[in-house]
């Protein structure tokens, strides 16, 4: 279709039903009208008893049917309609035959490509092209699981096609908002202008991250999440759903308290539990670990395990998030996933004694394609 009018579809919406699987459509009408006035529509069916594959061509003059299935396969319709004590009236035409080679097309298609590559010339259907369809059939897609509203010109040639990052298609990242390569923005999620976010981020369902709140690389945020502006997530954070950020001590809805935002900061690899709460202007330390439903109102120190309202410390977490148990008689606590060994300074100060708090975890570790125990046996050998 692209091939015969040589221009892109500036408006298409696309309607389907999913009747053997669950979000897999079966049947799908797409319709396209296109900017010199040409309107088209693709019907495609899984459930039909017999095969079909036809194109119908309706011009001024002629109409051609192409039907692969066919002995003939190409045929010109000269049919026309005269105007008949003014009522539209169809008069039919023998159809004529029109001869094609008797080739095979995927056959065809590969000499034309090697005949490409020994000319050095550009194929038919080149990477262009194929750019070209797909971005029209992301438009169906996305014009498809919206229930089949319009999806207009602007967004048939999408943006988000060449975006460093993913964006779900109910999501809104608003223009002048940062987001960094490789990061995610699932359903129903609001990224505001002014937001900063990191590398290979995860932001779940449902989050709002405002404008002049600063997010890091590898952070990941659960659905239902609200971060504010004043809030500061340093690299490799956890916060679990529903949990809540807050940015004034006491606020009130007749009081505009924008010029008293307080700075709250999350500090390297920490976890904040599902439905906690911290209180703006305090700092959770580094590979702290707040339990769900918590309160936070004071500062966490590094590696600390804090829970209840309001939280208080019940212990230590290793950097890998496993309590770690009594200390051995030389003080020392060992990670019982990676055998690091941990030591208080003092009673408020932990330690890791086997890495630095500023390496960062193994590749392998933090893509989940290994375990400690393989690494460790890796490099016993």
């Amino acid at each position: 279709m692209l091939s015969l009018l040589n221009e892109t579809p500036n408006r298409v919406t696309c309607q389907g039903g999913a009747y053997l699987n669950h979000h897999i459509f079966d049947v799908t009408l797409s319709l396209f009208e296109f900017p010199s006035g040409v309107q088209a529509h693709i019907f495609v069916s899984w459930l039909h008893p017999v095969k079909e594959q036809r194109l119908v061509v309706v011009g001024t003059e002629k109409m051609a049917v192409f039907d692969d299935t066919a002995e003939h396969k190409l045929i010109l319709y000269p049919h026309r309609v005269e105007w008949r004590n003014r009522v539209p009236t169809a008069v039919k035409a023998k159809g004529e035959i029109v001869d094609l080679d008797n080739r095979e097309p995927l056959r065809a298609e590969c000499q034309h490509f090697l005949d490409c590559v020994g000319s050095r010339t550009s194929p038919l259907s080149d990477g262009a092209e194929g750019l070209r369809v797909l971005r029209v059939l992301d438009a169906c897609q996305r014009s498809l699981l919206r229930g089949g509203i319009a999806v207009e010109s602007s967004d048939v040639q999408s943006e988000k096609q060449q975006l460093p990052y993913f964006v779900h298609e109910s999501a809104y990242v608003d223009k002048g908002a940062e987001v960094g390569a490789g990061t995610k923005i699932w359903h129903f999620s609001h990224i505001m202008k002014g937001a900063q976010i990191g590398e290979r981020c995860i932001i779940g369902q449902n989050v709002n991250v405002d404008g002049g709140a600063i997010i890091g690389n590898c952070v990941k945020i659960q659905n239902n999440v609200t971060v504010y502006a004043g809030v500061v997530i340093e690299d490799d954070v956890f916060l679990g759903p529903s949990c809540v950020l807050t940015n004034v001590t006491n606020p009130r809805a007749q009081v505009n308290r924008h010029s008293l935002y307080e700075t709250t900061r999350l500090k390297r690899g920490c976890t904040v539990g599902a439905n906690a709460t911290i209180v703006c202007g305090v700092t959770i330390g580094r590979y702290a670990f707040v339990g769900a439903g918590s309160v936070v109102t004071k500062n966490v120190a590094d590696f600390a395990l804090v829970v209840g309202n309001p939280a208080h410390q019940i212990g230590w977490m290793s950097r890998h998030g496993h309590r770690l148990g009594s200390p051995e008689s030389d003080g020392v606590m060992r990670c019982p996933e990676s055998g690091y060994r941990y030591k208080e300074a003092d009673s408020s100060v932990l330690r890791c004694l086997d890495l630095d708090e500023e390496a960062p975890l193994p590749t392998e570790l933090s893509n989940g394609t290994k375990s400690y125990r393989q690494l460790k046996e890796e490099a016993k050998r």
